[in-house]
């Protein structure tokens, strides 16, 4: 086995004993380490996919890590695979895979001619949603997504909060006990929704640069290097991003993009599904059966605050916040448009509809379309009949569903 890769992985073994909090999707990873799967972290730059292989290096015998944007195995990944099987090895750590050109016929070689398990980490689903190689029989995906509130609370307080289940949320009785027991957690909400969502921003305070320089790592490493986009398509990917972040939610389309960047509308969804693979922004369709109507597109916390002030965006923050803690969740969720075609703040999610916004809120616009439940989320809290706090959807887990 390669001496320098054998040393760094003890040293990144011994890196993982400074970290010994552990994300809260590292439970589901654990439970599938065991089995013959090969686990893909898949997630967006700084949400500690890093951290999550070095834990499990440091609790896994028989275990190797290679960085893969810093190292390169002399006879690549399979050939090392090979060699680490025959040495003993059970399980193969590769952080920031798409770094290694063509990994994925590695992958592919080393599932249908090995043993040895793997587990890898990649910053974009880029490589993975384009690979010609059928990687989605081989492979276990587990999306790594920034923290919650309530893993936010968790890592920065060091309180366990109980989380809610969606049903809660809809049940005026079941909110209310829970707004009792956590309502002290809604006086971290609005530093949370400003650059706080990610572990590395723990400890930190000037958060806007190193967010700029994350994206910018996204533009010319994971999008342009992987030949997605040209420099001068970069250009207008960084215009677009502008656009999105200054102008209201309800305007934004891709014929919108296109006429004020002087794209055209095949640029304005491509560059818009770029991002999207990316973990950068997120489309959300309307509801009904009509695919030619255009998403909604909304930024991924907190991109928005790199080109526009909180307080000058806070609805438009509000609703990048809900519909994140949705997408992160698993939730198929649409948007309603208005009867007379705009868009609106009211989403359908599981036959409820739910409207994000502040609370003075009133339910005018759920007039018109069919549901088992309808709520808004407001913010500051107000909890009745019809309202929750918003920041109880950052307190949702799945996995109580």
């Amino acid at each position: 086995m390669d001496k320098e890769i054998a040393e760094l992985s003890e040293r990144a073994r011994e890196d993982a004993k400074a970290y010994p909090k552990k994300r809260f999707v590292f439970a589901q990873i654990a439970r599938y380490l065991p089995q013959r799967i090969f686990i893909a972290l898949v997630g967006p730059r700084g949400a500690g996919k890093t951290i999550i292989l070095k834990q499990i290096l440091l609790e896994t015998k028989n275990c190797i890590y290679i960085s893969l944007d810093t190292q390169k195995p002399e006879n690549g990944i399979f050939s090392f695979a090979k060699q680490a099987e025959e040495e003993g090895v059970k399980l193969l750590l590769l952080d920031e895979v798409h770094a290694y050109p063509g990994f994925e016929m590695e992958i592919k070689k080393i599932s249908d001619f090995l043993k040895i398990n793997v587990a890898f980490t990649s910053s974009s689903s880029i490589s993975l949603h384009d690979s010609s190689y059928d990687l989605s029989r081989r492979i276990r995906p587990v999306y790594v997504p920034p923290f919650s509130l309530r893993e936010f609370i968790y890592f920065e307080k060091n309180e366990s909060i109980p989380p809610l289940s969606f049903e809660g949320l809809l049940s005026e009785t079941a909110a209310k006990e829970y707004y009792g027991n956590t309502i002290h957690s809604e006086a971290l909400f609005e530093r949370y929704l400003q650059f706080r969502n990610y572990p590395f921003a723990l400890g930190k305070t000037d958060l806007p640069p190193i967010f700029r320089n994350m994206l910018e790592t996204i533009i010319n490493r994971d999008i342009i290097l992987t030949g997605r986009a040209t420099p001068q398509e970069a250009m207008d990917m960084r215009r677009l991003m502008a656009f999105i972040a200054n102008s209201p939610v309800e305007n934004m389309s891709y014929t919108t993009i296109a006429k004020n960047l002087n794209i055209t509308r095949y640029k304005a969804e491509k560059y818009c599904e770029l991002f999207e693979k990316a973990f950068v922004l997120k489309r959300v369709r309307p509801k009904g059966t009509n695919v030619l109507q255009e998403p909604k597109i909304l930024l991924a916390l907190p991109y928005r605050l790199l080109y526009k002030n909180y307080r000058d965006c806070i609805g438009a923050v509000r609703e990048d916040f809900f519909t994140d803690s949705m997408k992160f969740l698993g939730f198929g969720i649409n948007y309603l448009k208005s009867e007379r075609g705009r868009k609106t703040p009211d989403y359908v999610i599981d036959d409820a509809v739910i409207e994000v916004g502040g609370i003075g809120k009133s339910p005018s616009q759920f007039k018109g379309y069919p549901a088992k439940k309808r709520i808004i989320l407001t913010h500051p809290g107000k909890i009745d009949a019809l309202c929750r706090p918003l920041y109880m959807a950052g307190m949702l887990e799945k996995s109580t569903m």
